[in-house]
């Protein structure tokens, strides 16, 4: 096993320590890993990142059912919708890209490079929600009104696409939905948005079946080890407090986000 091959296992490791210790956000840097580290195409990152997400918010849903903070029904008015689009734009318009999107003078947008390019933007909103600490924001929101299921629907049609498009779960972006529309309240949202997360990035994994080729070997031992890595991360959280850590975590993705636009554009 080569020292790249490593480091790949290593960051699995750390994605389940950083969703163990803060309860979220640790699998941004999936899409990232694979690709730079373990030198995967981002297609196929993307869907490999969908498994792993899907499976470690699972883990961190069962926790949360056992204490009663997972609504169906409000996770089933958001998720139907979600995992319809999610799948849909797994089977169908992520092949459907070309492979050369536009050229610009010296610069053509790759379907990689457009993938990346909008997975960065997405980690530099993921990040600006853990810097800011948008969970303290929307504390103050909770059963403040009616619940609005209806606008549940297209929001979840929304993120399913999102979810679809760069292999990320995100929470940062349902939390604050679940919160405002659904009037849940915050641990209740996070719960909840565990579960969505669950389905959408394990359904929108099965659009990809027979798209592209699966390494199943390598994809169950990265996920095993992100789930031995949340394991650990919990135990940490009794030790260490994860709350002080997610604004420096924060502030280490809008780094990695700047990064990965510079690196696109300049290559």
């Amino acid at each position: 096993m080569e020292l790249i091959d490593i480091l790949g296992y290593i960051g699995a490791l750390v994605i389940g320590v950083v969703l163990g210790l803060i309860g979220g956000g640790g699998s941004i840097l999936t899409v990232p890993i694979l690709v730079y580290l373990l030198a995967i195409n981002p297609v196929t990152a993307t869907a490999y990142s969908l498994f792993v997400v899907g499976f470690s918010s699972l883990v961190g849903a069962a926790k949360n059912f056992q204490k009663s903070r997972v609504d169906f029904k409000t996770a089933f008015y958001f998720s139907v919708p979600a995992f319809i689009s999610v799948f849909s734009t797994r089977k169908f318009l992520m092949p459907a890209i070309p492979e050369e999107i536009f050229s610009l003078s010296d610069f053509t947008l790759t379907r990689d490079t457009g993938i990346m390019l909008f997975f960065a933007i997405l980690m530099l909103a993921a990040a600006a929600s853990m810097i800011l600490d948008k969970e303290k924001t929307f504390k103050d929101k909770e059963n403040s009104g009616g619940v609005n299921y209806s606008a549940l629907i297209p929001l979840g049609l929304v993120t399913g696409v999102i979810t679809g498009l760069v292999g990320a779960g995100g929470g940062f972006i349902i939390i604050p939905i679940l919160v405002l529309l659904a009037k849940l309240p915050i641990k209740t949202a996070i719960g909840t948005s565990l579960f969505i997360i669950a389905v959408n990035s394990l359904i929108g994994f099965l659009g990809d079946l027979g798209n592209i080729q699966i390494d199943w070997i390598f994809l169950l031992i990265f996920t095993g080890i992100s789930i031995s890595g949340i394991i650990l991360g919990v135990y940490l959280n009794k030790i260490i407090d994860g709350g002080k850590l997610k604004k420096g975590f924060g502030w280490f993705v809008l780094l990695m986000g700047i990064y990965i636009i510079w690196k696109e554009i300049s290559s």
